[in-house]
């Protein structure tokens, strides 16, 4: 995000960044035919309304979400402050949605609607790092079907990823590998 547009007040002006961001995305995906991870950093970002959000984080996650995305797209996003948060969590919740954050000084949040169980595991991953399902199940406590199932919504929702060897990471993971 720019400075261009420190205040997100307006859908138009979300429906332009989330337009700009597809436009990188398939430039990208036609080079290289790889994975893409973006980044929304949100740094400069003085004002964010909940249509703003909603135009710019629920529409791009949705979009890359389903079995029919025009592109294999991870998106994490950066220095969230506080005021952030309340708007893209209304717009996560709202559409059912994850979304990872991720700060150079704070902890790897996973916002969006989640309940105990996912809370439970989401710490015991970002803790690890990188984990097997019986890793996870030993160091949580919960039965390795439960572990399982969370891992797989994750996955489906894109806040985490499954490793050739069966491993798990959360996206914060993986960017500090690329780092």
């Amino acid at each position: 995000m720019t400075s261009l547009f420190s205040n997100l007040v307006t859908r138009p002006t979300g429906r332009a960044i989330r337009t700009g961001v597809e436009s990188q995305i398939a430039e990208m995906e036609d080079a290289e035919r790889q994975v893409t991870m973006s980044i929304l950093d949100f740094s400069q970002v003085r004002v964010l309304d909940y249509s703003c959000a909603d135009e710019i984080v629920a529409k791009l996650l949705l979009r890359y979400l389903g079995e029919e995305r025009p592109a294999e797209a991870f998106f994490v996003v950066r220095n969230l402050q506080e005021h952030h948060v309340e708007a893209i969590e209304a717009v996560l919740e709202r559409h059912g949605l994850l979304l990872v954050a991720v700060d150079d000084e704070g902890p790897v949040l996973l916002l969006g609607e989640t309940d105990a169980v996912q809370r439970t595991v989401w710490d015991a991953l970002v803790r690890r790092g990188r984990a097997s399902r019986a890793e996870l199940a030993d160091e949580t406590g919960l039965a390795r079907e439960a572990v399982t199932a969370t891992l797989t919504h994750f996955y489906l929702k894109r806040v985490a990823a499954v490793h050739v060897d069966g491993t798990v990471s959360p996206l914060s993971a993986l960017l500090l590998q690329d780092a």
